[in-house]
């Protein structure tokens, strides 16, 4: 394994960045070195379910499905070479053909995904986000819904009115924003929020990449706001 990815691992471990999220996660990736982690789940935690079936570690997750999650549970899985984790109370349909995912439509709750190559929509009830080989963390509120591009490139368009569009380019939280249901001012400036950096090492780390802000040598993970 790389010395500087090994050194960013071994920090998270020591400050506990991870111990909410993946207690196993530690010991897997460092054995991992740059192989793309196994599909499938990765963590489950309380009341996830793949198509109405309660899911385990290892249940695979593919396009077509629906995934959910109940009261403090919590959800990450790899599909391809994206990552993703859902917290509690969250609904997820992912669309696509052939396995290949071209659409990721969160209903409800609040989801953090990394992804690699590859154009894919993330739709939420109040936009449509246009993405492509970033990271986007989303959650989803009764007259409003919030986008973080964490890095990378996006392009939000509103539900209401299509035309209604904002391209965002992010080295790291940039521009979250908040995209709503109806009003005089359809996208907002947002704080970020409910999200960290640790969570996002951890999740690239599922598929053997590291985030876009990474420096080597260098440790950015904690919290962003």
């Amino acid at each position: 394994m790389n010395h500087h990815r090994r050194k960013w691992l071994m920090n998270l471990a020591t400050m506990g960045g991870l111990s909410a999220v993946a207690p196993f996660l530690i010991r897997d990736v460092l054995a991992m070195g740059n192989r793309v982690y196994p599909q499938g789940m990765r963590k489950v935690q309380g009341v996830v379910k793949v198509n109405e079936q309660q899911a385990q570690q290892d249940t695979l997750v593919k396009a077509g499905d629906r995934v959910t999650t109940g009261d403090n549970s919590l959800a990450i899985f790899v599909l391809g070479r994206d990552a993703y984790m859902l917290r509690s109370n969250s609904m997820l349909e992912i669309a696509g053909d052939g396995g290949i995912v071209s659409s990721l439509n969160l209903l409800a709750g609040k989801m953090l995904s990394v992804f690699g190559k590859g154009e894919k929509k993330i739709m939420v009830p109040t936009a449509t986000v246009g993405i492509r080989g970033t990271a986007v963390y989303a959650e989803v509120e009764p007259q409003r819904c919030y986008i973080c591009t964490c890095y990378g490139k996006v392009e939000i368009s509103t539900t209401k009115d299509p035309s209604i569009k904002e391209s965002i380019t992010t080295y790291k939280h940039d521009s979250p924003r908040y995209i709503y249901a109806s009003g005089e001012t359809m996208i907002a400036k947002a704080p970020v929020i409910n999200h960290t950096d640790d969570e996002l090492f951890m999740l690239e780390a599922l598929v053997g990449r590291t985030p876009a802000f990474y420096v080597p040598g260098e440790y950015q993970g904690g919290n962003p706001y």
